[in-house]
């Protein structure tokens, strides 16, 4: 064990890291380099059905590389659009590891969608993912929480607020709405000890991007690059820390100054 770490000795719960080289898996190293002891669920159906997909030995590499840095790690392969997930899985972690004091909702459902072909189904999909399965969770997760002081609940969002997202539309409108939950929901939970925010982690090239997608976004970025997972990942280990305990109700666009 390494001493002196910013979250020794505390639990995160990090939703949705299917892939080695997506978000979800950066944020479980940097949590687990600060001393975090990591749970994370991904859903290999969903990753498997986009154009990067995920290789079956991913989530096992992930947790491996996880006990690597010296904390517990466990997994589970779950479907954040069933209603009794999120009381099945703080179950779980409680059981595994122990009850977590920091929730990153990171799981995400996203698919090409605009005005012409927008139907119920694909608003559905979208909505029980990207904002009903983030309420239900933060909630659960608050109402369980009896620690005090310390409680996180750190929400991913893509700033919706700062632009339009024309052909994702479907997408926008629910990842749109976890910046009202966010702001509401650290208002109702502030006496219980938790903070509640939500990172803007920008374009970030974790796989899907083409060179041609590349070529224009670049163009974007004042900084001369296209944001990184661990860009995102540094920052919520951080809100995750006791050097954020008076930052809440926040959107936090990181995005190294990303123009649209």
């Amino acid at each position: 064990m390494i001493h002196g770490r910013k979250l020794e000795n505390r639990i995160a719960l990090v939703t949705g890291a299917s892939r080695l080289n997506g978000i979800g898996a950066a944020i479980c190293r940097s949590l687990a380099a600060e001393g975090a002891d990591i749970f994370f669920t991904y859903w290999k159906k969903y990753d498997k059905s986009m154009p990067w997909s995920v290789q079956d030995q991913e989530p096992d590499m992930l947790r491996n590389d996880l006990l690597n840095l010296g904390v517990k790690c466990e997994k589970l392969e779950l479907d954040l659009s069933d209603i009794s997930a999120p009381s099945m899985l703080l179950d779980k972690v409680e059981e595994m590891i122990g009850a977590p004091s920091i929730v990153v909702n990171n799981a995400t459902y996203s698919t090409e969608s605009n005005y012409e072909n927008l139907d119920a189904r694909t608003l559905d999909l979208h909505y029980q993912i990207n904002i009903r399965g983030t309420a239900l969770l933060s909630s659960e997760f608050a109402r369980r929480f009896n620690m005090h002081r310390g409680g996180r609940i750190i929400n991913l969002t893509s700033g919706q607020s700062r632009g339009p997202m024309a052909g994702e539309i479907a997408y926008a409108a629910t990842k749109g709405a976890i910046d009202a939950f966010t702001v509401t929901l650290s208002a109702e939970v502030a006496s219980k000890g938790i903070t509640v925010n939500a990172v803007n982690p920008g374009p970030t090239d974790t796989g899907w991007m083409n060179e041609e997608i590349k070529s224009h976004l670049i163009t974007k970025f004042p900084m001369g690059r296209i944001g990184l997972p661990s860009d995102a990942a540094r920052l919520i280990a951080f809100l995750a820390s006791d050097d954020a305990e008076w930052i809440t109700g926040q959107v936090i666009h990181s995005e190294g100054g990303f123009m649209r």
